[in-house]
């Protein structure tokens, strides 16, 4: 089952990566040649950050079900942090009010927070394996001993 979830999502991101690269010919093949609108380079690069995110979500599943014995927090923060950095660059603010563009800022903010304090719990986690300077033994060999 996992399997086939994993293949249909790689046939999904091939026919994404095949629009994005047929939407940027179509678009540089217009006249004014090689010159892109702002609504078209809106559009791509929210199809170009929509493959990110299908990439993301691949290797998600692929870690999740591969090494199901460790945390895959990680990479769905991270995949979470992508998917609203797409929504902010294809963002229309004109069209949008205060209160959703707060409730967005809200949730990059705190994805952004939860972030930070995984990366540093696993730091912490990493320091408090490794012996402290004081506990290390730093005695001589025998032989420089004898004085």
């Amino acid at each position: 089952m996992i399997q086939s979830l994993m293949v249909m999502m790689a046939i999904v991101l091939g026919l994404a990566t095949i629009d994005l690269g047929w939407l940027i010919i179509k678009d540089i093949t217009k006249p004014p040649y090689l010159l892109l609108s702002v609504e078209q380079l809106l559009e791509i690069f929210g199809l170009f950050m929509l493959v990110i995110i299908g990439i993301e979500l691949l290797e998600t599943i692929m870690k999740t079900y591969i090494t199901q014995d460790l945390p895959h927090y990680e990479v769905v923060l991270s995949v979470a942090i992508i998917a609203i950095a797409r929504k902010v660059i294809i963002l229309d603010v004109k069209e949008l009010d205060a209160l959703t563009l707060i409730g967005i800022a809200a949730i990059a903010a705190a994805l952004t927070f939860g972030y930070f304090l995984m990366k540093r719990s696993q730091s912490f986690g990493r320091n408090s394996n490794t012996p402290d300077d004081k506990d290390a033994d730093l005695s001589l060999p025998s032989s420089q001993n004898k004085e």
